[in-house]
């Protein structure tokens, strides 16, 4: 009769200390954190990305904000969405490329960031709160390189 591969008493793997375990929950905390700070604004973490690529590489398709967002094609898809329902971006065909559909931030959009940028900045403290500089220059250098 075959043992089982996993026994109660077995202690030599701890989920707990994995890494996508830590990842995870340090990402739970990071987004509770962002939902109450940004929830006067009604902002999601990718629409927030969202907004600040169309500030930053101005007009966009779609793919160009997948790219440069990391938000997957069917989730920005209802992200962009979300956005024009809001007033925040427009939306128009490309006059290049009729298939292609253009985005772009609102005068509504830009308020809208502009008002979200010193709370960003407060989840970003309040997330690192618990780290040193060094802890804090360390950590976005080993996410970063994590993520090449």
């Amino acid at each position: 009769m075959d043992q089982p591969v996993f026994k109660a008493d077995d202690t030599t793997y701890d989920v707990t200390k994995q890494i996508g375990f830590l990842i995870r929950k340090a990402s739970q905390r990071h987004l509770a954190i962002f939902s109450d700070l940004l929830a006067p604004l009604s902002l999601t973490p990718a629409q927030f990305t969202t907004l600040c690529t169309l500030r930053d590489h101005g007009e966009c398709s779609q793919a160009d904000l997948v790219r440069a967002t990391a938000v997957d094609q069917a989730t920005i898809r209802g992200v962009v969405e979300r956005l024009e329902a809001r007033g925040l971006i427009q939306m128009s065909r490309s006059s290049d490329d009729g298939r292609k559909v253009i985005m772009w931030l609102t005068t509504m959009g830009a308020a809208t960031l502009e008002a979200a940028i010193p709370q960003a900045r407060r989840i970003t403290e309040e997330t690192l709160k618990n780290l040193n500089p060094a802890e804090r220059f360390a950590l976005e250098f080993l996410l970063q390189k994590i993520s090449e």
